[in-house]
């Protein structure tokens, strides 16, 4: 017998039943065989004095008793498992454990046998608390631990954080991937970006799904899952892990597990940012309803403070914040109102300074809401309201009826200041940075060109940071008539995105997306020089290598072939008239 056919009969020795090693024993010691196996089939067949006379009358019609057993076989085993998820639901709680931890124990040798395996699961899965020797032995079992209910391996999880982080990793990694393959998509577009699908779309996706699986309502798997996006956060800087916090969170809460819910502390505040993060805006309840949170951590809880402001890292929040931060001072220039005299506004910019401080609070585990600079909310939101008034201002003199003096250009300084600012301080980088995303939003090409080469030097460099050159990208199709223009192509390329692309793989790649994009509107000797400029060296990694062939061959494919080059005077002769079909 192969080691198939040992399965097949594994463990039935030990509850005394005859296997087919016994038969072959028999067989080997006998001297009449037929008489052996038929007195075989006796002791070991159906025990129903009915079927004796039954079972000629299949033979009759050339049915084999194998296939006869086999059907009785799956009609029983299949009555054995619902009678198995019946007991699990009737009677008084312990008897009916009680029934399903007897049932086990007098099946559990049988487990390795591949026919009778799926009701010892069932046993175990309906189990609240499996007897450790039984998990140790699954565990220890390749086979046995992949074919068990994910109900049985959350007992064995909850004690082996090892064995959990090999599952949970796997999907950590694919979870990360598919955001970058968002942010570095071909597809570029206003309309559709990294930001566009809503928050119950996204807690959807297949690692969210699989993760609320693997927890089910289990808090100490919940709090290793929390662990892990902790401590890889604080590993990576990836902000990716803070959305999957949320998301998780957000997950749990839609299938109203209230085991884990209730004992977040950050459920009710990240329940409210994601009505916030639906609509895009910090509404002024919600706003108020985020305030109380806040406010309301006690003393002694302040380690609180390092979740919420991890749910407020997620980019999918600091998006939302920024957004309204951007709305909210449009709203008070037209208010004639200060930044600092607005509390809404100034709830905004402690949740984004939460957010942004993180990584710090998590990393020196000091946990208290970093201080606000007042230069922040005296000067550089003021700067940006100025910034909004010259728009203005420039909008209604081309409007007027000229005077001699003839139009007013532009403004094209920016003050030092505002350069100064979004270089040491990265609430005020951030902001500004969705302030130049508003403007290239609404086409404003002039306030485009005027501010952009603040971006060369930002904090962190966060202007070279995937998410922001992602919704640049997308948002300057909608200049894409100014790219044929070699001014606008200068400041934009060689000003700005040339600068970093030799020392960041990252925006190399971003520049050939907008390129293999808009390449048909770029003047074509700019197009050339950034050609070369573009070429990968023998350092750039495959992305940049396989976008850039991509782009090359667009550009060939636009280049007339040199014999239309050649016939081209021949074409100002006058053509040969064809006949038409009908004209013969």
């Amino acid at each position: 017998a192969g080691p198939g056919q040992v399965a097949m009969y594994a463990g039935l020795q030990e509850l005394g039943v005859a296997n087919g090693e016994d038969l072959k024993e028999t067989l080997t010691n006998c001297t009449e065989p037929l008489k052996a196996i038929e007195q075989f089939q006796t002791e070991n067949g159906v025990l129903l004095p009915s079927l004796q006379s039954a079972l000629p009358f299949l033979d009759l019609h050339g049915t084999p008793r194998l296939e006869f057993h086999q059907s009785v076989f799956d009609e029983l085993r299949e009555k054995l498992l619902e009678r198995v998820s019946a007991i699990a639901l009737e009677g008084k709680v312990e008897e009916r454990y009680k029934k399903l931890e007897d049932l086990l124990e007098k099946s559990f040798s049988l487990v390795k046998m591949p026919s009778i395996q799926p009701v010892v699961m069932c046993v175990m899965k309906h189990l609240p608390k499996v007897p450790e020797k039984k998990l140790k032995l699954v565990m220890a079992d390749k086979d046995l631990y992949k074919a068990c209910a994910v109900e049985v391996k959350r007992q064995i999880w909850q004690d082996n954080q090892a064995l959990f982080g090999d599952e949970v990793s796997p999907l950590l990694k694919q979870y990360i991937l598919e955001k970058e393959n968002i942010l570095f998509s071909n597809d570029i577009s206003v309309l559709h970006n990294f930001f566009s699908p809503s928050p119950k779309t996204r807690r959807q996706g297949e690692v969210v799904q699989k993760l609320t699986q693997m927890i089910g309502k289990n808090v100490k798997l919940y709090d290793m899952v929390l662990q892990f996006l902790r401590t890889l956060f604080l590993r990576t800087r990836n902000v990716h892990y803070c959305t999957l916090r949320a998301e998780l969170l957000m997950s749990l809460h839609d299938l109203e597990i209230s085991e884990i819910c209730t004992v977040d502390p950050c459920h009710k505040f990240t329940w409210c940012l994601d009505a916030c993060i639906r609509e895009k805006f910090v509404d002024n309840k919600r706003a108020r309803e985020l305030q109380g949170f806040l406010d309301g951590v006690k003393k002694g809880q302040e380690q609180v403070l390092g979740d919420l402001s991890m749910i407020l890292c997620d980019p999918f929040a600091i998006n939302t914040l920024a957004l309204s931060t951007i709305r909210h001072l449009q709203d008070l220039v037209g208010q004639d109102t200060l930044p600092r005299e607005s509390p809404d506004l100034l709830l905004l910019l402690r949740m984004l300074s939460l957010g942004q401080g993180a990584w710090d609070m998590i990393d020196s585990q000091v946990f208290k809401e970093p201080k606000m600079e007042a230069e922040l909310i005296t000067k550089f939101l003021p700067m940006l309201m100025s910034f909004v008034v010259d728009d203005h201002t420039f909008n209604v003199d081309q409007k007027l009826p000229s005077e001699e003096k003839g139009p007013i250009p532009y403004p094209s300084t920016i003050p030092e200041a505002f350069t100064k600012f979004l270089q040491e301080n990265r609430i005020a980088c951030e902001i500004g940075l969705y302030y130049i995303l508003h403007i290239t939003k609404q086409r404003n090409k002039n306030a485009f060109l005027r501010l952009l080469p603040a971006l060369v030097e930002t904090f962190s460099d966060l202007a070279f940071s995937d998410i922001f050159l992602h919704l640049l990208t997308g948002n300057l199709t909608l200049l894409g008539d100014e790219f044929a223009l070699e001014e606008f192509c200068t400041s934009l390329f060689d000003g700005f995105f040339l600068t970093a692309c030799s020392r960041k793989e990252n925006v190399h790649r971003h520049v050939l997306r907008l390129l293999l994009h808009l390449h048909h509107k770029v003047a074509p000797a700019k197009l050339e020089s950034l050609q070369k400029a573009l070429e990968p060296t023998k350092q750039s990694g495959e992305a940049v290598k396989e976008l850039y062939n991509q782009l090359t061959e667009k550009l060939e494919l636009r280049k007339p072939s040199p014999a239309e080059v050649t016939e081209t005077p021949s074409m100002e002769l006058p053509l040969p008239t064809v006949p038409t079909p009908t004209s013969r």
